[in-house]
């Protein structure tokens, strides 16, 4: 069953994210490796780290101070020889911050014989997009890493919640972004934006000086990965989006569902 939508689909986010994000990383890295060898190798690396959350007042709930009522005024309520004069307490469930081990990977372009690295492509996870999130300042501090490096840098961004990527003077109306950044442009980079409606588009890959881009066709790889995990019998279309879409694009996404009888 084929994917509802011309591009990417907006229901993996909330309901099938951390499987199509390693599937979309193993199928790109099939889609560029034939492109690029013999003189490159790409590989799916990964980083591992531990996510703490945040404790809010809605996470744990007290138990109310037990009280003891008098049988009769001016009277101290008799005891019983066996019981003893300490209130009795409830315990009421409550919820611990557990930490969270998060596993996210991503794409290395190498050179074949030397190893450097000549091209870092990240997919943005949600952990990446929350605001004061260990995911997020890891990201971050990882991208100024390779910002100052000489390695190419390609980040998608395919999730409609959470924090934009930070760039001077703001990205361009959408809701799906790549970022294809050169070392050799830097600060200046290339900002491809679409909208839900819209199929995802190719983007070029860089390599090292004197090798022409290589093309990688996102709609392809959208496609290869949604008909691979079989989406179409796990989503549920039914349920509400987060973040809601504009009145235009809900009706917009009603009509296509409806359409496609599902």
């Amino acid at each position: 069953m084929p994917s509802p939508f011309p591009g990417m689909d907006p229901y993996i986010e909330n309901q099938e994210w951390e499987d199509f994000h390693t599937r979309l990383n193993t199928v790109m890295s099939e889609f560029l490796a034939p492109r690029v060898e013999p003189r490159y190798i790409v590989r799916v690396e990964r980083r591992v780290y531990v996510e703490h959350p945040a404790t809010q007042e809605t996470q744990a709930r007290w138990a109310d101070v037990a009280l003891l009522r008098s049988t009769a005024a001016g009277t101290a309520p008799a005891l019983e020889p066996s019981l003893s004069s300490a209130a009795t307490v409830a315990p009421v469930e409550c919820l611990l911050p557990m930490p969270q081990e998060r596993r996210e990977t991503y794409l290395v372009i190498r050179e074949r014989e030397s190893l450097e690295v000549v091209t870092v492509l990240e997919t943005l996870s949600p952990w990446n997009k929350q605001a004061g999130a260990e995911g997020r300042e890891q990201y971050l501090t990882k991208r100024d890493q390779i910002l100052e490096s000489r390695s190419h840098l390609i980040e998608l961004d395919l999730l409609r919640g959470g924090l934009r990527l930070p760039v001077i003077g703001g990205l361009p109306a959408g809701d799906y972004y790549a970022i294809v950044s050169r070392w050799r442009k830097r600060p200046r980079a290339d900002v491809y934006a679409w909208s839900v409606r819209q199929e995802l588009p190719s983007i070029p890959v860089p390599l090292k000086d004197g090798d022409p881009d290589v093309m990688l066709a996102l709609q392809s790889a959208f496609t290869t990965v949604y008909d691979r995990a079989r989406y179409g019998l796990s989503i549920d279309y039914e349920a509400a989006l987060t973040p809601p879409l504009s009145d235009v694009d809900a009706v917009w996404i009603c009509e296509v569902l409806k359409s496609s009888r599902i």
